[in-house]
């Protein structure tokens, strides 16, 4: 995998070239959100911390956009959408369904977990396989939903 942050600089680059303001933006804010933290953890970034950064950003959008839409902003809808698809375009592919509920009923057998009590046990062992590949929001509910049987 070619590393994040010359892919970031090579579509900040870009985007200044094509002169798309919405995309040097976001670029600019996910150089700033991962350098942040690389000062943070005193380190550089593993891939997951990355993904897990950019999937925070993810998730701060769809907020935003929940918001403003029940604000009636569409204009801020809008903006906050177009930056979620720059964003979602550095995160890989998402899982499937399939592959997903398969990685859920491992890590409850690995968690030993027999009730909706053992839920944090089950996404502490699920969150870093699935990172990035899947909406933290969603994997929750279908980890609650397996536990409830």
């Amino acid at each position: 995998m070619m590393d994040i942050n010359t892919k970031l600089q090579e579509e900040m680059i870009a985007a200044a070239k094509s002169k798309d303001k919405i995309r040097l933006s976001v670029i600019r804010l996910m150089k700033t959100a991962l350098h942040n933290k690389e000062i943070s953890l005193m380190r550089p970034l593993q891939e997951a911390e990355v993904l897990q950064v950019i999937a925070s950003m993810i998730k701060q959008r769809r907020d935003s956009i929940e918001q403003f839409a029940k604000g009636g902003r569409t204009d801020l809808v809008e903006k906050e959408e177009a930056e979620l698809k720059i964003l979602q375009e550095f995160m890989p592919a998402q899982m499937s369904e399939e592959d997903l509920d398969r990685l859920i009923q491992e890590a409850i057998r690995e968690a030993g977990a027999v009730s909706v009590k053992d839920m944090g046990k089950v996404m502490k062992i699920l969150m870093p396989k699935i990172a990035g590949q899947a909406d933290g929001k969603v994997v929750g509910e279908k980890v609650k939903a397996f536990l409830s049987r």
